[in-house]
């Protein structure tokens, strides 16, 4: 029997759109910080992500949220019985990585009381990686997906697809996020606040 593995895989071709957010990343200081700032040892993710909040007002990220919810429309034609009553209610992330970096721990995303709404998980590929440096999943061992510019991936939150990064020696940038179901109350602390709340509490140095 074939193993189903309800991860939808989806294009976007538009390199206007790729570029745009990288260089978002680029060019976004206020909401730029490193993994290990917040909850994650050097050892587990090493990477420097940009927070985005849904309610952005940037044409890239607004026409990026428009591919997000065909994404999630064709999720939902494919998987009949999925509830497709979700939205983005956390913000969301654009990742580099440098070479030799990665989400390198197995992870789900629903391993703690207040991520328990997230429901799918969505990811694109903003540049190709030349040695592969995508993605593979625990029990899919058979699935190893290559970051090709574009590739757009949704798959559900729960430890039946744990996952983590293939470390490349190439740069690998990444823009990912979730579905949460509707009613889930908004993170109150922004990224900044979780920094500098960990600044005070004297478990994070300045850099």
């Amino acid at each position: 029997m074939d193993k189903e593995n309800f991860i939808l895989g989806f294009q976007i071709d538009n390199d206007k759109l790729l570029d745009g957010l990288i260089d978002y990343h680029k060019n976004n200081h206020e909401y730029k910080y490193k993994s290990e700032q917040t909850t994650h040892d050097i050892e587990t993710k090493a990477s420097t992500d940009v927070n985005i909040q849904f309610v952005s007002n940037n044409k890239f990220i607004k026409e990026y949220t428009n591919h997000l919810i065909g994404g999630l429309k064709a999720y939902h034609q494919k998987y009949k019985h999925f509830n497709p009553e979700l939205c983005i209610q956390e913000g969301f992330n654009i990742q580099h990585y440098g070479p030799g970096q990665g989400y390198k721990r197995w992870h789900n995303e629903r391993g703690e009381y207040q991520i328990n709404q997230r429901a799918l998980v969505f990811m694109t590929y903003l540049n190709d990686v030349p040695d592969g440096g995508g993605t593979e999943f625990a029990y899919y061992p058979e699935l190893k997906i290559k970051a090709k510019k574009g590739l757009s991936l949704i798959w559900p939150t729960d430890f039946t697809h744990t996952h983590r990064g293939i470390v490349s020696q190439h740069e690998k940038w990444i823009i990912t996020g979730w579905f949460n179901h509707q009613g889930v109350k908004e993170t109150k602390r922004t990224i900044k606040e979780n920094i500098q709340a960990e600044l005070n509490a004297g478990r994070l140095k300045q850099t």
